[in-house]
């Protein structure tokens, strides 16, 4: 029986640039000879990307339960068919956002209870957690300045203290978990949090036994 993979998220405002992150650090895995499966949230399936659609249209009001159910809905289409079965085949999966989001914009950002969120969270995720998270922080007006107008979505047309409770709601996440979390200072050149994100994967899969090669420099570009 194949080994279990290994799961890695990031997480972060608008426009912290985790996936672009996201993609630098799946392609210097695979430059390494890991296997890895490059996902998103919401998306990552036929039906999860119909979902998606309909959560970022501009222009619709949406009840913060009526979010969290979609995005759960789209999470476990996604856990069932796209990232359980990679992690029971040995994948690195890397995936651009997961649960953390669901606490922090539907929890901290629209209020909905934590506790209810985590219960529900819990069957669509069939209990599967990431094993290593990156928050790519950094202030939400600063984030939201790096968005194009074509790149806007419901989620941008908040105000800005929505996405402030968002930003101190991953801090909080963060803080809680900090043997999963890498909380990383999304103001810093793209290169050096590229570096930093790939020593820090290979470092982590260096203690699990799945690398034990030299932690080389960062050299793709994004």
């Amino acid at each position: 029986m194949a080994r279990w993979g290994f799961f890695i998220t990031f997480e972060g405002v608008e426009g912290s640039g985790k996936s672009t992150l996201a993609t630098s650090l799946a392609h210097s895995l695979e430059s390494l000879g890991f296997q890895v499966v490059l996902t998103r949230e919401p998306g990552g399936t036929p039906v999860g990307e119909e979902i998606r659609t309909v959560l970022l249209r501009r222009g619709q009001e949406m009840e913060g339960w009526t979010e969290a159910f979609l995005f759960f809905a789209a999470r476990y289409q996604h856990v069932r068919r796209v990232i359980l079965p990679a992690l029971q085949n040995s994948r690195i999966v890397i995936s651009d956002r997961f649960s953390d989001s669901t606490f922090a914009y539907q929890g901290f950002g629209r209020g909905v209870p934590l506790r209810l969120l985590q219960r529900l969270n819990k069957l669509a995720t069939l209990g599967i957690q990431p094993n290593l998270t990156f928050l790519i922080d950094l202030p939400p007006s600063e984030g939201l300045r790096r968005k194009n107008q074509g790149e806007i979505t419901r989620f941008e047309d908040e105000k800005l203290r929505f996405h402030e409770r968002i930003r101190e709601g991953y801090l909080k996440l963060a803080h809680r978990a900090k043997k999963r979390f890498r909380v990383l200072d999304g103001t810093q050149p793209l290169d050096t949090l590229q570096q930093e994100i790939l020593e820090t994967t290979l470092r982590r899969l260096r203690e699990k036994g799945k690398y034990r090669g030299p932690i080389p420099p960062y050299h793709l570009n994004p």
